[in-house]
């Protein structure tokens, strides 16, 4: 056992301990400047996504807005409230500044590797599609990195599905148990019996769960934080300033300064939003939509929720609250932004706390299940298979949940979202000539005067694309003006 932890620590120190945060930012950097700055670009665009609908009509089919929400579910967690907690606790006010920053070149990043994701999708046969990092990585490289895309496909059963599972599993006892006194295996067994019911209902019930819990969860929080705000608007201008004076050092709030204020910033950003990662484009795969760009653009403002606005929400209630004092020590995590919240707001908003925390953890439930079963699509299609995967998690949920101390035996998680992350930059790194000449497709369509362009795959000859995948394609591409340009 000894040689199994000491291995995976070594893992994830050759990752996110040594390169991979480094390489996650040049490279956003990098895919920022060389796509003329694409999230800037279509920012306003973004916003379309929450009124659209199934633009093929087909009951079974994914909208983008369905798909935008399961990978908010996925990306907004515990780490929204606990880990900004901690990142200004190590890192001070500036910490905040840095995740605003990595966030909007994460933006790009997150543009790329779903705008692939759409683009090497495969149809189901059902109205629904599936893909992801494994699927662009077998057509858009080439059968001979086969391998490649089955290793990736494991780390991401084993760190999302039942790692990260387990993670999620206990954090919901645990909060239930601490607020309401309910016992780990009441929680527990409640828990794993609607993670049943969800898992086996598929994608499209994901996406329909998905649909209703995530606007409830990110307003129910993004009010509370509002509340907090307008209760001391005179000071905002003041914790504004700190942050950015933090972030650059004319004012330091911790030992460390600039330094832990950009590495607590960075790695929170990034663990948050998971941009480059290869997670989110699983579910953005799943998507109907006109054109992959469209599905990027709306993963690049899944990333914008993720960060700018719920984050900055936590970081709000913690730094407007007296509860916070730069460099103490004795409380941090979720227990400083409850104790913030409570002293602006009162001891009732303690338990609206917990329901977020809820409803975040089960909707990371949901999310990080599906991961796992795109992952075990790409290494068989037996049935039987799936029903076992679905037993698994169900199983992994409960025992999280009832064992305090079980989530140890998931050590292996984050190193191998590592080497998921590593593998999935290798990937986007080597297609994205091909992303930029999805998005030149892209901007050449809006520029003749198509209001919403439309993907034709036989454009794209040269690239092993399932042409089923896009039904969009067979009508014709209509000017501004015309009945099908307004549609």
């Amino acid at each position: 056992m000894y040689f199994i932890t000491g291995f995976f620590g070594l893992v994830e120190d050759l990752t996110w301990g040594w390169a991979l945060i480094p390489i996650l930012v040049v490279f956003g950097v990098f895919i920022t400047v060389m796509s003329g700055f694409v999230q800037i670009e279509y920012f306003t665009r973004m916003f379309r996504v929450l009124f659209t609908k199934n633009q093929t009509g087909d009951p079974n089919a994914i909208s983008a807005r369905e798909a935008l929400l399961v990978s908010v579910g996925g990306r907004v967690g515990g780490g929204n409230i606990a880990g900004v907690a901690v990142a200004i606790t190590l890192g001070g006010p500036g910490a905040v500044f840095w995740m605003w920053a990595i966030a909007l070149i994460g933006m790009a990043t997150s543009l790329v590797e779903s705008t692939l994701a759409q683009l090497y999708k495969r149809s189901n046969g059902d109205g629904t599609y599936s893909g992801g990092p494994a699927s662009y990585i077998m057509y858009g490289l080439g059968v001979k990195y086969k391998w490649l895309a089955t290793v990736y496909a494991l780390c991401l059963m084993f760190a999302f599905a039942f790692g990260f599972n387990a993670f999620q599993g206990n954090t919901f006892a645990g909060a239930v148990n601490d607020s309401l006194g309910v016992d780990r295996l009441w929680s527990g067994l409640g828990l794993a019996i609607i993670t049943g019911f969800i898992v086996y209902g598929g994608i499209r019930r994901i996406a329909k769960v998905a649909d209703v819990i995530i606007p409830i969860m990110a307003f129910i929080y993004i009010g509370l934080a509002l509340m907090v705000i307008l209760s001391n608007i005179t000071e905002v201008p003041g914790v504004v300033w700190s942050i950015i004076a933090n972030a650059f050092g004319l004012e330091e709030a911790v030992s460390g300064g600039v330094g832990a204020a950009l590495a607590q910033g960075l790695r929170r950003g990034l663990f948050s939003n998971e941009a480059g990662l290869g997670s989110a484009p699983n579910v953005a795969a799943t998507a109907d939509v006109r054109h992959p760009i469209s599905q990027g653009i709306t993963q690049s403002f899944s990333v914008f929720i993720d960060t700018i606005i719920i984050c900055s929400c936590t970081a709000f209630i913690i730094l407007l609250s007296p509860i916070y004092q730069p460099g103490a020590e004795g409380i941090d995590g979720v227990v400083l932004t409850q104790q913030s919240l409570v002293s602006q707001v009162g001891n009732w908003s303690q338990y609206f706390l917990t329901f977020a925390i809820l409803l975040f953890a089960f909707s990371s439930i949901i999310y990080n299940y599906y991961l796992g079963e795109t992952a075990l699509k790409v290494m068989t299609s037996k049935a039987g298979a799936l029903h076992v995967l679905r037993l698994a998690i169900v199983v992994v949920v409960f025992l999280g949940a009832t064992a305090p101390g079980a989530t140890a035996v998931f050590f292996f998680s984050d190193p191998l979202m590592g080497v998921l992350a590593v593998v999935n930059l290798m990937a986007i790194m080597m297609l994205f000539p091909v992303a930029l000449r999805v998005l030149d497709d892209f901007r050449a369509q809006l520029k003749s005067g198509v209001a919403r362009p439309v993907f034709d795959p036989a454009s794209f000859a040269d690239l092993d694309l399932d042409h089923s995948a896009w039904p969009h394609a067979k009508k014709a591409v209509q000017p501004v003006g015309s009945k099908e340009g307004q549609a």
